[in-house]
């Protein structure tokens, strides 16, 4: 449940992972949501076994993580937002793999030190800080947190998958265009929050 209700609120990832879907199918979606995933469950094994000196290192780069992610959010916005639509297209945009589009996700998720204080914040509320059971019911909770996480990016790509067979190119010219006005939006936002 934990991972669930953090990868489930829709943010950049939500929104480049129905991109993805899109574009290149369910399965490029879901690779994109694992790499998110992944990245909750070393959030959560940060949380879940209390490493602090890892979560103050986090927290000490969060300018230069918020500086990355925001960039890459533009830069990702930018190029969505010049993509042709499908009629003008002769194809599809080309799809770079499975590895970068994990890793792509990965790392924009790590860029968000936030997600690790909302664990903390959830895992104490829960009474779950102290890790349970020693090491044990702590890896159970990370374990828990990215099988959790990994559900809601199945049932997003999923439903994606069914809704793109009922959009026709003008509706998915117009989800691209607001796609890449929500993705630079999130990297603007992770900018101006760099202003003092």
């Amino acid at each position: 449940m934990i991972g669930f209700s953090i990868a489930a609120p829709v943010g950049p990832i939500g929104i480049l992972t129905i991109k993805r879907s899109l574009d290149h199918g369910p399965g490029a979606g879901f690779i994109t949501g694992l790499g998110a995933a992944t990245a909750d469950a070393v959030y959560g094994c940060v949380a879940g076994f209390g490493i602090v000196v890892i979560s103050n290192l986090l927290l000490g780069f969060q300018t230069w993580l918020l500086l990355a992610g925001g960039l890459f959010l533009c830069g990702l916005g930018i190029s969505t937002l010049k993509q042709k639509s499908p009629e003008q297209a002769k194809d599809t945009p080309k799809f770079k793999g499975y590895i970068p589009s994990y890793l792509s996700a990965f790392f924009l998720t790590l860029t968000n030190p936030m997600t690790i204080m909302a664990f903390m914040a959830i895992f104490a509320e829960l009474g779950l800080s102290a890790a349970p059971n020693g090491h044990a019911g702590a890896l159970s909770l990370v374990i828990g947190v990215f099988l959790g996480s990994c559900l809601w990016w199945m049932i997003l790509t999923l439903g994606v998958g069914q809704l793109k067979q009922r959009l026709n190119a003008r509706a998915l010219e117009g989800t691209n265009r607001a796609a890449g006005l929500v993705l630079l939006g999130f990297g603007a936002w992770a900018l101006i929050r760099l202003v003092p």
